[in-house]
């Protein structure tokens, strides 16, 4: 599994994959927070890095299935499927290896925000007046987050053989569970169900993680939903594996 995460980062170096989504996330993070009226910081006046956990999700949507797309898609359109499946790997590691391979380019891209927050950090007043825990728990909810999106992204990929269609259905997927479950949960029509609803989203979990709360249960949410989107991606590479 090693040597498969292995070429998979290299193939991601080796192409403009990596350089272009890390570039794009930077760049849009980085208007957002320090030109565009309405959501950059030296407007709103409070350190804080709400820009980047509020809108850093949707971002991801776009990002994250750009990178997942090829993982399987290419394979499949080059014929190299079944070399692939000859390798001395289970199925389970061979997914697991292209899966971490997308989350450390997802963590690998989230690594240079470490800049602005060292920049709010010193324009507070007085210099730290930040919450830096909050911060710290804001990251580890957005990494969890787009290991989940990168999940949903491997699936994606591992439906089809083109990678448009991987990209589009991955994106769908990301905003269905970030979006969908949290936009179905308002319906007046549920009643008492909201509630109970509400919690089992994506987004009541992750809020919960950016007010710097590690609760071991948004964790343990979060992880879950990650093993079964890998252990479905398997049975369906399983199902169609020749």
């Amino acid at each position: 599994m090693i040597s498969l995460f292995r070429k998979e980062i290299a193939g991601y170096l080796n192409s403009l994959i990596a350089y272009v989504v890390i570039s794009v996330f930077l760049t849009g993070i980085g208007l957002l927070m320090w030109v565009f009226p309405n959501t950059n910081v030296l407007d709103y006046g409070f350190a804080d890095m709400q820009t980047l956990f509020g809108l850093g999700p949707y971002v991801f949507m776009f990002l994250i299935p750009a990178i997942t797309m090829r993982l399987f898609a290419e394979e499949k359109k080059s014929g190299t499927m079944e070399l692939l499946f000859t390798r001395p790997l289970s199925d389970l590691e061979i997914i697991l290896g292209k899966y971490f391979s997308a989350v450390f380019l997802v963590a690998f891209a989230l690594l240079p925000t470490l800049i602005y927050y060292f920049s709010i950090y010193q324009l507070g007043n007085p210099s730290g007046n930040l919450d830096s825990a909050g911060i710290a728990g804001s990251y580890v909810g957005l990494l969890l987050l787009g290991g989940f999106f990168a999940a949903l992204g491997t699936l994606a990929s591992a439906i089809t053989e083109n990678q448009i269609v991987a990209f589009i259905f991955g994106a769908f997927l990301c905003f269905l569970f970030y979006d969908g479950i949290d936009a179905l949960a308002g319906l007046d029509m549920l009643g008492s169900l909201s509630y109970q609803l509400e919690r089992l989203g994506v987004v009541y979990h992750y809020n919960a993680l950016s007010r710097g709360l590690l609760d071991s249960r948004d964790v343990l949410y979060f992880l879950s939903m990650i093993t079964g989107v890998v252990l479905l991606t398997k049975l369906f590479i399983g199902s169609r594996k020749w």
